[in-house]
């Protein structure tokens, strides 16, 4: 089999001749493929239905079920399935309304085998690089769509179906949240959950860089503009064309930028500095803030008309101490992660304990503070699973209080009591629900429900 076709491939060869058939079939498996044989439409139907092929070749003229069916049954079961067909010279006009219905490719009869297997194995690499495209468009959405989010409290699909529904609206979007709380994950959501996903994301952080620096990167510049302009740099927002400009910690940039600001987004034209002329741009502008803005416009530090222009559509990134119980699937997240980074750990897991410690700490540096933590114990723990021991040199484990024992400094119905007590004992299982309903005696339904009360 040469080189350059693609083997362990499945392929289904259809033809009421069994002297054609066979006479395909053997060639076909020599060059490396699994090849199965079907003496007829009729049967090559139930072939396609009971079995995975990577491509079909079958006849064109056969008796009750033509290769007109075959075509349809087997792009019935998987549209992207390559199908090609054989027909005498007569049937050249079917042929090509075959291939008007999605067939790959036909041979005329008489053909050369050599021909056959050149298509097949074209038929097969197109098959493959479609699947690989697949993979990695749903990987790249996985690491920049709502895939990358990580949770399942209330707090974060409440997020989620926000996010589905903004994504493809073209307002500008605020998202408003503590540091640390993922708002740049959510805006990359945003981008790559709507339209502009096949356009670029950019993202500057506002804090990172001067108000002339920041100016620059925004806008660009000419040569010559300014002391240290040597060359021509196009700027951020053109850079963003047909996609999403991402500016984080929007509530720190300087005054002087926010009508500049101001002026794009209502113009939606760039003027690069030391430039008579301006540039039109298409760009979604999705900015982020820690801060309370409003107090930053009453204090004259924040454009009450550039506020009100972002202000269109909010979003608010819970903290982590809102979404307590997304922390056991947080952890595992990252820590599969770090391990992925650094091969030469031996950890493999993290203890329940471990888990329910790291869920009761307070993390005001939120999802940023609890991954790098992890990171750490990956990275430095001389064990396969990370133990309470390992983990009270890199942070202050709590002494948690049992629901009884905080019942007692107060005073407490038997549902609010039973309620926290399923919560704490699903936190001492790590977050494993299935064995917390185990040590309670109940069905996990009952963790669920009660979940949903609280």
């Amino acid at each position: 089999m040469p080189s350059d076709l693609p083997s362990d491939a499945r392929i289904l060869v259809v033809d009421d001749h069994v002297e054609m058939g066979r006479m395909l079939q053997e060639p076909l498996a020599d060059a490396g493929w699994t090849v199965d044989l079907a003496t007829g439409g009729q049967e090559a139907l139930g072939l396609i239905r009971s079995r995975v092929y990577d491509a079909v070749l079958t006849d064109l003229r056969m008796e009750k079920v033509d290769g007109l069916d075959v075509l349809a049954a087997a792009h019935a079961v998987d549209p992207e399935l390559p199908v090609l067909l054989m027909t005498a010279f007569g049937g050249v006009e079917s042929a090509v309304e075959a291939m008007r219905r999605g067939a790959y490719h036909y041979f005329t009869k008489p053909f050369r085998l050599d021909e056959v297997r050149l298509y097949l194995g074209r038929a097969l690499e197109d098959r493959r690089l479609r699947a690989e495209h697949r993979a990695l468009k749903q990987a790249s959405q996985e690491r920049s769509g709502l895939g990358a989010l990580v949770g399942r409290s209330a707090p974060m699909r409440g997020l989620y179906e926000l996010i589905d529904r903004v994504a493809h609206a073209a307002a500008p979007v605020l998202l408003r949240g503590e540091s640390g709380s993922g708002k740049e994950l959510v805006a990359r959501a945003l981008h790559f959950e709507g339209p502009r996903a096949p356009g670029p994301f950019v993202a500057v952080n506002c804090t990172a860089l001067p108000g002339p620096l920041l100016e620059s990167e925004l806008f660009g510049h000419v040569k010559g503009a300014f002391t240290g302009a040597t060359a021509v740099r196009r700027g951020l927002f053109v850079e963003a064309h047909g996609g999403t400009l991402f500016l984080d910690e929007i509530g720190d940039m300087p005054t002087e930028l926010q009508a500049r600001l101001l002026r794009v987004l209502e113009d939606g034209e760039v003027r690069a500095v030391g430039s008579d002329a301006s540039r039109t741009v298409d760009v979604r502008v999705v900015a982020a803030t820690h801060q309370d803005l409003e107090a930053r416009v009453k204090e004259g530090r924040f454009r009450a008309d550039l506020f009100y222009r972002l202000n269109v559509v909010t979003l608010r990134v819970p903290s982590l101490k809102e979404r307590r119980e997304d922390i056991p699937q947080l952890v595992e997240h990252f820590a599969a992660r770090s391990r992925a980074r650094n091969p030469r750990s031996r950890v493999t897991s993290l203890s329940p304990e471990v888990v329910a410690a790291l869920g009761a700490m307070p993390w005001p540096g939120n999802v940023r503070e609890l991954e790098n933590l992890v990171e750490r114990l990956v990275v430095l723990s001389p064990r396969e699973t990370v133990t309470l021991e390992d983990l009270r040199p890199h942070a202050p484990v709590p002494e948690a209080a049992s629901p009884l024992e905080q019942a007692q400094e107060g005073v407490w119905t038997l549902r609010k009591l039973e309620g926290e007590y399923i919560h704490w004992m699903v936190q001492h299982c790590g977050g494993n629900k299935t064995r917390a309903a185990e040590l309670l005696g109940i069905d996990v339904s009952t963790i669920h429900r009660r979940e949903r009360e609280r």
